[in-house]
């Protein structure tokens, strides 16, 4: 509301243009005298330049990136017996990390050598008639008949072929099958890729279903690190942001800026790739991320905390002038208890109001809505 009687204030939009790091928007002045600032308990302080790379701390954790988890399931319902790796441990692919006793998996055995017999017949009968046909014995039609006999049943060696090759079954272990005949009661369940072993999701023992996960298997390099921003920042934090990690040598950069924010605690999500390092780095693990975010042409200041103000969606100081006070977009850098670095289109000798901003915040509001 405003104040009757100790403030009757005017304001006016002057043209001038915002940072760099902002979206355009007009400067808004607060017409406001000596003597009424004082009654409404305002204070000003000097803006101090900074120059250089700035350094803020941000909050962070690190994850895999999705594309480098694998996640591997039971190809079959049955009996867990024996878990061949442990958490943490290094696998190469094809290495065995299980061994699973199914049913299903002699069930599909026993179809597959079925229709091995069956393909051999079907072969067996159309050699002999295509030989009677050479010989004018039997007609064109029987012959046809035998082709499409014998790919109907190859297409279902094939079928039943693919089948035990998603069981897991090895094409060695296939080519023996089809020699000597003897069906295998177990199965070795094999790394897909090199990485590390995250998680075992079964025990042995533990009798699991048909595409049950049993392990997590990640390669951990590169990792990220998901920055949670706060909002205020996130104009300053772009792709090519340099990030490293205190105490280890992990550094990388920015790949993307999340496009959302987190309603509960206002902040938006910035992906960092870490590949310097990245083995001093633990998925799950809550680091303090020092990011380094570099001069984009606009001068960078550093101001009291309590001059910066959030409203409608940006960050704002009030530059103390001879008319009263010019509400001014700014981009924050980094904060501390004390003090806040800004980007803004400031000079050297201008003063921003340190105390008694909820007066001009007021004035903000009424014509700047939010």
């Amino acid at each position: 509301m405003r104040l009757r009687g100790v403030l009757l204030a005017t304001v006016l939009l002057l043209p001038t243009a915002a940072p760099a790091a902002d979206p355009p928007v007009n400067d808004i002045l607060i017409r406001l005298d000596d003597r009424r600032a004082r009654a409404a308990g305002i204070d000003v302080a000097r803006v101090q330049a900074e120059a250089g790379t700035a350094q803020t701390m941000l909050p962070g954790t690190v994850m895999v990136p999705p594309q480098q988890l694998r996640v591997v399931a039971a190809p079959a319902a049955g009996l867990l017996e024996a878990v061949l790796v442990a958490p943490n441990e290094p696998v190469k692919a094809g290495q065995p990390i299980a061994r699973l006793r199914s049913t299903d998996l002699l069930e599909a055995q026993r179809t597959y050598l079925q229709a091995l017999s069956a393909e051999q017949l079907a072969q067996q009968k159309l050699t002999r008639d295509e030989q009677l046909f050479r010989e004018r014995i039997i007609a064109e039609r029987r012959l046809l008949t035998a082709r499409a006999d014998h790919d109907f049943a190859r297409t279902t060696l094939q079928e039943r072929e693919q089948y035990l090759s998603l069981l897991g079954m090895a094409d060695s272990d296939i080519r023996a099958l089809r020699d000597s005949r003897r069906m295998a009661a177990a199965l070795t369940v094999v790394a897909p890729e090199d990485g590390v072993v995250l998680e075992l999701r079964a025990s042995a023992g533990e009798r699991v279903a048909a595409s049950a996960p049993l392990f997590a298997i990640a390669r951990l390099k590169p990792l990220w690190v998901n920055l949670q921003v706060p909002l205020a920042q996130a104009m300053a934090v772009e792709p090519g942001t340099r990030m490293s990690v205190p105490g280890t040598p992990a550094q990388g950069e920015v790949v993307r800026l999340g496009r959302s924010v987190d309603p509960a605690t206002q902040s938006v999500a910035a992906t960092v790739q870490v590949e310097d390092g990245a083995e001093s780095l633990r998925p799950g693990q809550v680091v303090n991320a020092s990011v380094a975010l570099r001069p984009n042409g606009t001068p960078q200041w550093r101001v009291p905390a309590g001059a910066v103000v959030r409203h409608a969606g940006r960050s704002w100081v009030f530059v103390k002038t001879a008319e009263g006070f010019r509400a001014k977009p700014v981009t924050v850098i980094a904060e501390t208890p004390n003090a806040t670095s800004i980007r803004a289109g400031l000079a050297p000798d201008d003063s921003v109001a340190t105390r008694g901003i909820l007066t001009l915040l007021a004035e903000l509001t009424e014509v700047y809505g939010g």
